[in-house]
């Protein structure tokens, strides 16, 4: 593998973190404001995030994408569908913590249960991020609804599950295509049991599209192509920037306001998973 251009490293990992906190903009954006249906808009971005991924696994290595598993690819299915039907009453500055809170948990509770220890830092940056998550769903004015918040807890999870499943699976944009062409099929029968309850405009779908083309398809492939050049603990660093974008965007974007609440919680889970992922470095 030839060395990358810092400058190109650089600007793929931005492109990349800012096309992860446009998925929840655009998903928030689409439930919030038009009239598509999470089912809808599940099936829209699986299927055309498949569509764009194949095609760029097929230009550029001149094959179809025909990698992936189906345990992957129902983790990933889960993942989009939890992630769609969750944004009915979430703001995307509290669904990203939440899922992004969700995927770090899970794959550092996955690490303790194969045998890793923590230092100090680490325990106390891991309790952190939890007394961080405990306080996000703590009853309050700010509270964001339970169920809403347990299914994109359980989205993370599943993204958690899946980016695991992930290690050492081969080239990881070709795999991730594979998952997606198995995951779509899932996606639009779940839509067409639930046809009746589905509507939708042509702002629903353009946000859809984008979500699923641009967003998911080529900002995996974007993340994946930075991704090999940089280290793990800069990798997982870097993804806890994405609730920070996404509250910023939802700000600017949907005229969200950050509560003191998130603020803290999101200080808390950020902060203390920085310190868990420092740790790891330290350990390695």
């Amino acid at each position: 593998m030839q060395p990358m251009q810092p400058i190109r490293i650089v600007a793929l990992t931005a492109l990349a973190m800012l096309a992860f906190a446009a998925n929840s903009l655009l998903c928030r954006l689409a439930l919030a404001k038009s009239h598509i249906d999470p089912a809808s808009f599940t099936a829209i971005r699986l299927v055309s995030g498949a569509i764009m991924l194949s095609l760029i696994v097929t230009l550029r290595d001149n094959q179809p994408a025909g990698h992936g598993n189906w345990l992957s690819a129902l983790a990933l299915f889960i993942y989009a569908a939890g992630f769609s039907f969750a944004y009915i009453g979430l703001t995307a500055s509290t669904g990203a913590l939440l899922l992004f809170g969700a995927v770090q948990v899970t794959m550092i509770g996955v690490g303790l249960r194969r045998g890793e220890r923590f230092r100090l830092a680490q325990t106390i940056g891991f309790l952190a991020a939890i007394i961080g998550l405990v306080l996000l769903l703590l009853p309050g004015l700010s509270t964001p609804p339970l169920a809403s918040s347990m299914m994109m807890l359980a989205a993370g999870g599943a993204w958690g599950v899946y980016s695991l499943r992930a290690k050492g699976a081969g080239d990881a944009t070709c795999v991730t295509a594979g998952n997606f062409l198995r995951a779509a099929p899932i996606a639009v029968l779940t839509y067409l049991l639930m046809w009746r309850q589905s509507h939708l405009d042509h702002i629903g779908l353009l946000c859809a599209l984008a979500s699923g083309a641009i967003a998911s398809g080529v900002g995996y492939a974007v993340w994946y192509a930075a991704l090999r050049h940089l280290s793990a603990t800069t990798a997982a660093t870097l993804q806890l920037s994405v609730p920070i974008i996404a509250s910023l965007g939802g700000m600017v974007f949907l005229s969200e306001h950050l509560s003191s609440t998130l603020f803290i919680a999101a200080v808390l889970m950020l902060g203390g998973m920085a310190l868990v992922i420092f740790g790891r470095a330290k350990n390695s």
